[in-house]
């Protein structure tokens, strides 16, 4: 029978120990598995002073300097069309001949009768000068010579009437020939030849304009008048720019810039609106009457802090960013004051925000007071907790 030896001490010792080394080893492992709390991985950026405009935009139509309503001074049949609707001509160029031949015959007439007074002038002057004598020698009484000259200023005051008679038949004659009074393109032409056209006609006969320089008439609002007198003469660094943009309906910008020299003086009480013009150069001929266009104002903030719209969270009618504390890497929301919007970023005021304050531009929607956050740069993403840039 096999005998069996019992070593009850070192047993118990050898469990105690493998008991330690397993509880030790688990320990060790525990703690190494326990990651570092460095919190969310954000992108933060770093806020700078930065030249921005803020836009004020306003719908204007487009007129020449001079838009001259082409209109008949006599009445009569038109004869001649010497020019097409679009073309451009020159100041005193004929445009329309209306039929002439009345007031050619008008012109005869008084013509004629001009020289009809002219001999009762001479006949006048003639019975002066011959009783004169016969006064100065007393064989008639001066009351004759009297009736003389009145005789004498009644043919000259007739005189006078026929020549002013003829002159305005000149006058007359000289309006059958339509002349343009300025340089500048034809419009629309709705009379053909033959048509019977009066002074007292509704339409034109065209309407010409002058575009070398045009005008873009404009209304803008009430408060926004008040704003813009206030910040053109503005002293500080928001001063609205002098210069305005014209934007066409193509949505193309204009390469000139205009300058606004008028308003019309008085708020429309019925739109609460003002109208304002502004003049721009047109050297190409490329802006024409009756188009229209849109007028940018921009006000110059030449030191603005710019934030993205992305990095705002609205609350009611309230925008807040959360600002990147450096001490402990928490973020703070803060409330910001937005005083206008260029592109996709707000221009905000620097009673909270300052260069160099540091902002978390996106995932904002997990953030809270308090929260820590480990900056990266914008444009970065993380991919198990590793970093990678976007593409």
């Amino acid at each position: 029978m096999m005998k069996y030896q019992y070593y009850p001490v070192n047993v118990r010792e050898f469990y105690r120990s493998a008991i330690a080394v397993i509880l030790f080893s688990l320990m060790f492992s525990c703690k190494k598995a326990e990651p570092k709390d460095e919190g969310l991985p954000l992108p933060v950026m770093t806020l700078q002073e930065e030249r921005a405009a803020k836009s004020f935009q306003y719908l204007g139509s487009i007129e020449g300097v001079e838009n001259v309503a082409i209109r008949p001074q006599v009445d009569g049949i038109l004869e001649e069309i010497y020019v097409d609707e679009g073309v451009f001509v020159k100041k005193g160029q004929p445009l329309f001949k209306i039929n002439s031949q009345p007031y050619q015959e008008d012109l005869k007439n008084a013509m004629a009768n001009v020289k009809v007074e002219r001999a009762k002038l001479r006949k006048a002057k003639t019975e002066i000068d011959r009783i004169k004598p016969l006064i100065d020698n007393e064989v008639i009484s001066k009351v004759r010579m009297e009736t003389a000259l009145a005789d004498y200023e009644v043919a000259q005051s007739s005189l006078d009437r026929a020549q002013a008679v003829a002159a305005n038949m000149r006058i007359n004659l000289a309006f059958t020939t339509i002349k343009a009074p300025v340089s500048g393109f034809i419009g629309r032409i709705p009379k053909s030849i033959g048509n019977l056209v009066k002074k007292t006609d509704g339409d034109p006969l065209t309407v010409l304009s002058n575009v070398e320089d045009v005008y873009v008439y404009f209304s803008m609002s009430e408060a926004d008048y008040l704003y813009y007198e206030r910040m053109k003469g503005d002293s500080t660094s928001k001063k609205m720019n002098s210069q305005v943009k014209l934007v066409l309906s193509d949505g193309s910008e204009y390469v000139k810039r205009g300058v606004i020299d008028a308003n019309s003086g008085q708020i429309d009480k019925s739109t609460g609106s003002i109208n304002l013009r502004a003049k721009f150069d047109n050297p190409d001929t490329l802006l024409r009457s009756g188009s229209t266009g849109k007028i940018i104002m921009e006000q110059i903030y030449p030191n603005a802090i710019l934030v993205p719209q992305g990095a705002t969270a609205s609350i009611q009618d309230k925008r807040f960013v959360f600002q990147f504390q450096e001490e402990d890497s928490t973020v703070v929301r803060r409330e910001i004051k937005i005083e206008g919007r260029t592109g996709k970023q707000y221009i905000v005021s620097d009673e909270v925000l300052n260069p160099n304050d540091r902002i978390v531009v996106s995932g904002i929607n997990k953030l809270a007071n308090g929260v820590k956050v480990n900056p990266m740069r914008p444009g970065q993403l993380v991919v198990d907790n590793s970093t990678t840039t976007m593409q």
